[in-house]
């Protein structure tokens, strides 16, 4: 038959990836070409192959195999270019010439069209065909591919090429910064250092055992030395603490993960300022740094009934899936999806 694109969701269990390769060897398949990637409800593996059977016998043994929704496309040699030579080649043309976005991101997602779209809202329930990238306050660009949807992977890429076209952030203004909430309250945001070890004490101190057991899943009663080493730790994430009346009322960390792309965000606020906006305003912020950093995505892994923060969540564009464990919850948020907040 020739070259096939090929595209499976599984679940994240050992042996999966195993099941399909030997499936597509069963029906003489040579693989060339595989990554993997995250989506809503599982992991998706794409192939690229060079196999003598039609596209329907190869979806009938991945089925077989235990792959879910597969689809199989025609394919070319010219895909079998190494991906991340070709991003970076597709990188350093943006950088010349930035107002080809849209083509640009086409050509990395293999898009059917791209096209400007401006002062649309993006959708709650997109069509898995299309995918919209936030480039600037009531700008952004359009991407449809008719028969591959775009999965969770591949919006986070497309976040990160569109960050190139970006002039430079602007400086800080410097390292404190006034935030009113909602109710008119006047708190300052610091970065997180030791000096603030007594006060993150004290705020633990004053959480109720639930706000404790909604961060860290258990009701810990103190932070322990070592872990509040790790987030003063510039190179493990960044952290920042609101105060206000010369005590810190929250604690909030981005935490770098062994993904490059991925970041990672947590929480902790004081009972009595929790739903008057503290958090929004510190995820916000926290987001725009990750975004600074060069990552892609953040992430936040939450209990199943840590409704506040969920919803925080979604209304920053994130999108929910459930983990192995029915109890807990992950939120990923593509950070471009921020820059049109």
């Amino acid at each position: 038959m020739g070259f096939l694109r090929i595209r499976t969701t599984v679940d994240e269990r050992p042996g999966r990836l195993a099941s399909l390769a030997s499936a597509l060897a069963a029906r003489g398949g040579n693989i060339l070409g595989l990554s993997v990637q995250s989506d809503h409800d599982g992991t998706v593996d794409e192939f690229v192959a060079d196999i003598p059977a039609g596209p329907e016998a190869v979806r009938e043994a991945l089925e077989a195999a235990g792959g879910r929704r597969v689809q199989v496309v025609p394919a070319t040699a010219h895909e079998l270019t190494d991906e991340p030579t070709r991003a970076l080649l597709l990188a350093t043309r943006l950088r010349a010439m930035p107002w080809r976005l849209p083509d640009l991101l086409a050509e990395l997602l293999r898009a059917d069209d791209a096209r400007w779209i401006y002062g649309e809202a993006v959708s709650d329930l997109p069509d898995p065909t299309q995918l919209v990238v936030p480039v600037a306050a009531r700008r952004a660009v359009r991407l449809r591919r008719a028969e591959l949807p775009f999965t969770l992977t591949e919006a986070a890429r497309a976040a990160a090429f569109t960050r190139l076209a970006r002039p430079a952030p602007e400086p800080n203004a410097g390292p404190e910064r006034e935030v009113k909430l909602s109710d008119g309250a006047q708190v300052t945001i610091h970065p997180l250092t030791s000096i603030y070890r007594e006060a993150v004490r004290d705020l633990h101190d004053r959480c109720s055992p639930e706000s404790r057991r909604f961060r860290y899943f258990t009701s810990m009663p103190a932070l322990p030395a070592r872990m509040f080493e790790h987030l003063c730790d510039r190179s493990r994430g960044h952290s920042l603490v609101a105060g206000h009346d010369g005590q810190v009322v929250a604690m909030a960390n981005l935490v770098f993960t062994p993904d490059p792309g991925t970041a990672e965000l947590a929480f902790l606020i004081e009972d009595r300022w929790q739903g008057r906006g503290l958090g929004t305003a510190l995820a916000r912020m926290l987001v725009r740094e990750a975004l600074d950093l060069g990552y892609a995505e953040v992430k936040a892994t939450m209990l199943a009934d840590n409704v506040r923060m969920r919803r925080l969540l979604i209304s920053l564009g994130a999108t929910l899936g459930y983990t192995e464990d029915p109890g807990v919850v992950e939120a990923r948020l593509p950070v471009g999806a921020m820059i049109s907040a």
